[in-house]
């Protein structure tokens, strides 16, 4: 090999400085590759109990980390010579467009994680062509989140309360802003255990003691947006005090039943979901009274802990109502092959929450549009790796589900050596 003095010009090229950013927060989440990263950056930016709120689960949180390990536990099956050099990642759900194969899912007390909250949410997804869901515990009201995103698809979650007057008045505004899909939530009959909010003492509003205020003293950007921002304010709750489990069993109704169902159907002009279904005879009911679509979901394991995996449930549920009726999936959702995996196992959809609250935290507005992007791309690559260039191309054969988890058959049992 021949030496040379080194050739400056040439060094020139190969050493390109990148220009620094002096916007600390674009810097920031430029720097996050995925979900995880944003995850990371939310738990340094964002007070213990507010970002525990959204990261924890109910009781050991089992159900939460069951739902992300079946989301890794996959194999995903590429085929070879299969050009995608132009992938479309657009979709049809529930008589409308949406650009990406998911939805930001319905959220409560958001302006507490971060106080721009829906308006951050809400803007992001009409900006990306996605549909946004506002919760009946979000804090900001169903008019103000219409106003910030007119003209893109806004859905409305509803929980039917003690006070039914109440949840009717929601779906009456609702409807009369336009909303084009009501998503009717049936796995809170009563709040579950979050024992990460009771240790923590996470109440509306925040109750502050030495702890919380030890906390809070490396986060004063959090304290400062929160002190000099509109008061939170529920749309569907008189009051404010206690604790959130306190808070849920107020406005919770352990006996909604199917006829409350039917009257909201009755009520309802647009598209109506149930969200919370939980195994195959009530994914048949529902789709045989007619319902517009269901969500598998456990409630992102916040309920109800050891209950059914929902990505799991999918397949078996496919083959009972049909690949024509709206599936969707949520719970566990941090990769865009995740979404990938769940359409082309039946979903006709997603939605997203601790994904969007994450990137709120880790940067408002800016955030939720670095999550949007890390899985819009995330989606993009899992397909063209595929060999697909559409939505409507993925078939179940592209999936092999692998578990950790296998039942108990009948004449088995549990023996200790």
């Amino acid at each position: 090999m021949k030496r040379q003095l080194p050739q400056v010009r040439e060094l020139a090229e190969l050493m390109q400085f990148k220009k620094p950013d002096r916007d600390a927060r674009r810097r920031r989440l430029s720097a996050a590759l995925t979900i995880d990263d944003l995850r990371a950056i939310a738990k340094r930016r964002t007070p213990a109990a507010a970002f525990d709120y959204t990261d924890g689960a109910a009781d050991g949180e089992v159900s939460l980390r069951r739902a992300r390990e079946a989301f890794q536990d996959i194999e995903l099956h590429p085929d070879i010579l299969r050009p995608a050099e132009h992938v479309d990642t657009s979709t049809q759900v529930l008589g409308g467009p949406s650009a990406l194969p998911f939805g930001i899912a319905p959220t409560g007390f958001t302006r507490l994680m971060q106080t721009e909250g829906e308006t951050a949410g809400a803007g992001a997804a009409a900006a990306a062509g996605i549909p946004f869901t506002l919760s009946t515990l979000g804090t900001t009201t169903i008019e103000d989140v219409k106003a910030v995103n007119p003209h893109g698809r806004n859905w409305f979650q509803l929980y039917v309360m003690r006070q039914r007057e109440i949840s009717y008045g929601l779906v009456e505004r609702a409807a009369a802003a336009g909303y084009d899909t009501l998503m009717f939530t049936v796995d809170t009959p009563v709040a579950g255990a979050r024992l990460r909010d009771t240790r923590n003492g996470f109440s509306i509003p925040p109750q502050l003691s030495l702890k919380t205020v030890a906390n809070a003293i490396p986060r004063p950007w959090w304290w400062f947006d929160f002190i000099t921002t509109p008061k939170l304010e529920f749309a569907s709750l008189s009051t404010t005090g206690g604790t959130v489990g306190e808070l849920l069993n107020s406005a919770m109704d352990p006996t909604i039943s199917f006829e409350d169902l039917a009257i909201i159907r009755e009520m309802w002009p647009g598209k109506l979901v149930v969200k919370g279904v939980q195994n195959v005879p009530d994914a048949v009911r529902l789709i045989d009274d007619g319902v517009d679509g269901i969500v598998l979901s456990n409630h992102g394991g916040r309920q109800l802990d050891r209950a059914p995996v929902p990505f799991h449930l999918l397949p078996r549920v496919v083959r009972e109502v049909g690949r024509d009726a709206t599936i969707m999936v949520d719970t566990g959702i941090m990769h865009g092959a995740d979404i990938v995996a769940s359409v082309a196992l039946g979903a006709r959809f997603t939605l997203i929450g601790r994904a969007y609250l994450y990137g709120l935290m880790a940067g408002g507005r800016q955030g939720v549009d670095r999550t949007i992007a890390i899985l819009r791309a995330e989606i993009e690559r899992t397909m063209a790796l595929l060999g697909v260039s559409t939505l409507e191309e993925l078939e179940p054969r592209h999936v092999t589900q692998l578990t950790r988890m296998r039942p108990l058959g009948l004449g088995e049992r549990v023996t200790t050596d």
